[in-house]
């Protein structure tokens, strides 16, 4: 599980709006952990936000809207897009117009940039929606199908459909965000010129032209009529002929390029990493975004997701290894293995038979494992962390000093595996460790609380834990 990412500086991109025309300026700005990405409208009396979630999408014509109150920005899938693939879970957008700057586009300029000022890593975990079973969205309307497979990391497929003969149906993946920029951050946003009449009725793509979308010429006018669009988005000199009246695509599949850089975008809106593969077949904002809030919607009532297990995977810490930095024993250690680790976190699991000395008589006809004893688990599991904080962990102990918002959902009972989710809520100051625990069998949640404890180093020949 990494940490939480911002960029290290801020960085300002200026050019028009799509739809607006208007001269926009775009601050993206560093923000602390748990911030998420925000839209700060700077052009508006007291400076209101817009937090970037699914369920404040406002719009989806010709680009992704969020509103919350009297604030709204539009076109933020570019800037979503590029954040959500360098891996930035927390910053502040300030803008001083209804919608993003369009730039050329694409998510090129907002990728170079973040390249630019860097990242810098934080010091809390992120919190991964990891993706356990295969998650479906048709719109049998327009054809739209949208699919979520569990996977080990996150990657994107898209196919997109077109009634076109300038424009053949197109393919194109990601299988690594570390290509992001090379292969899917230039591709441009593009438009047919038989679309450009009825947007520009509609209030849309004011500031639209040949340097910010690929213009597509598929359905021959007659002059007056192809004059007429060429005029009034000021190409009065094309040649009325069909192509591509921008010019080159950059790849040859730019627009179904486009498209997985817009579902990258949208998808972000769910506020965490997606670990799992989507699959989508002609994606569009309104789907994508439709998918986000659906996403949201079912995993409202929980904040931190099952981490996925592999039983197959070798653990970090083995039961032996456990026994080497814990002085627990049977009947008493209620940790068998650890299958993550890292300075901010820790996964340990436990397999609950029917042998447990506590079954004897918690209770005899219905078997279930108390919980204090759960969490007595969670602490063990956080003792691990702890200790992997410091230098020789094997002379140090920790020591159990509180508990607080505990809760407990759902039984445990023989044949439960348990899995146990531990988080440090701050860094780790003078010996001192908070922790927001999580205990899952499957994906729901049995057993939440906030621990806390404390490392104290052991005296010649003892060792101690709580």
């Amino acid at each position: 599980m990494a940490n939480q990412r911002t960029i290290k500086e801020s960085f300002t991109l200026r050019s028009k709006g799509l739809h607006t025309g208007m001269d926009i300026t775009l601050k993206v700005c560093p923000a602390p952990e748990n911030t998420g990405i925000v839209f700060k409208r700077t052009d508006l009396e007291g400076e209101p936000t817009v937090p970037a979630l699914a369920e404040c999408v406002s719009g989806t014509t010709r680009g992704t809207v969020v509103t919350r109150g009297e604030a709204t920005v539009s076109t933020i899938e570019h800037a979503m897009s590029a954040l959500y693939a360098y891996g930035i879970n927390n910053a502040i957008l300030e803008v001083d117009a209804p919608e993003l700057p369009i730039l050329d586009g694409s998510a090129r300029y907002y990728a170079e940039n973040i390249e630019k000022v860097g990242i810098q890593e934080q010091q809390l975990p992120c919190n991964p929606f990891f993706v356990h079973h295969r998650i479906d969205y048709e719109d049998k309307e327009t054809g739209t199908k949208i699919t979520i497979l569990p996977d080990d990391h996150f990657s994107v497929q898209v196919g997109v459909e077109f009634d076109s003969p300038i424009l053949p149906n197109q393919y194109a993946d990601l299988n690594d965000m570390q290509n992001y920029r090379t292969e899917i951050a230039s591709c441009r946003t593009f438009v047919f010129v038989r679309e450009i009449e009825p947007l520009l009725k509609g209030g849309y793509i004011k500031g639209g032209d040949l340097n910010n979308a690929i213009v597509i010429y598929d359905q021959v006018m007659n002059d007056e009529d192809f004059q007429h669009i060429a005029k009034v988005t000021g190409h009065e000199n094309i040649e009325n002929k069909p192509g591509i009246l921008s010019g080159d695509l950059r790849f040859v599949n730019e627009p179904a390029r486009h498209k997985l850089l817009d579902l990258i975008g949208d998808l972000a809106l769910i506020g965490r990493p997606i670990i799992g593969r989507v699959v989508a077949t002609r994606p569009g904002h309104t789907s994508n975004t439709a998918f986000a809030k659906k996403i949201r919607k079912e995993n409202r009532h929980q904040d931190v997701f099952a981490p996925l297990y592999d039983p197959d995977a070798s653990p970090i810490c083995d039961n032996k290894k456990i026994k080497s930095l814990l002085p627990h024993r049977w009947p008493f250690q209620l940790v068998d293995k650890i299958l993550e680790l890292s300075k901010t976190h820790v996964v340990g699991l436990k397999n609950v038979t029917a042998n447990e000395s506590f079954f004897l008589g918690h209770f005899p006809d219905e078997p279930v494992m108390p919980g204090v004893l759960i969490i007595e688990a969670m602490a063990q599991t956080g003792g691990i962390l702890a200790l992997s904080n410091v230098d020789d962990p094997t002379t140090y102990s920790t020591y159990f000093t509180k508990m607080s918002e505990v809760r407990f959902r759902n039984k445990v009972v023989p044949g439960d595996t348990l899995i146990f989710s531990l988080q440090l809520l701050e860094p780790i100051k003078r010996g001192m460790v908070h922790m927001r625990c999580t205990a899952f069998v499957g994906e729901k949640i049995v057993t939440e609380a906030d621990l806390s404890a404390i490392i104290i180093k052991n005296k010649p020949s003892s060792r101690n834990d709580a």
